[in-house]
């Protein structure tokens, strides 16, 4: 099972310039996918997730092609091969 965490341009500097992640730990859920990405790269799951281990408001993570805040957020389970795409979101006026 190898997930793919796809990291946006703004996050890259703390990806080490890595713009697709791959893990190869189980897990089963989307938080666990992303607390292995922050056991190697903290200062990207900083920039995702809060203190208290919750996706911050202005970002969007997506599995697939559906955002996980309509799933079960981050305990949405992951399939074999999936694929996770960090979205910081944008706004404007």
């Amino acid at each position: 099972m190898a997930i793919s965490v796809i990291v946006p341009n703004a996050l890259t500097p703390y990806s080490r310039g890595v713009g697709t992640l791959v893990v190869t730990e189980p897990c089963a859920t989307v938080g666990e996918a992303l607390t292995a990405v922050g056991a190697r790269l903290p200062a990207l799951t900083d920039r995702v997730l809060t203190e208290q281990g919750e996706l911050r408001r202005h970002v969007n993570v997506f599995l697939g092609d559906e955002s996980i805040r309509f799933l079960d957020g981050l305990a949405t389970a992951l399939d074999a091969n999936a694929t996770i795409t960090i979205v910081p979101a944008v706004s404007g006026g």
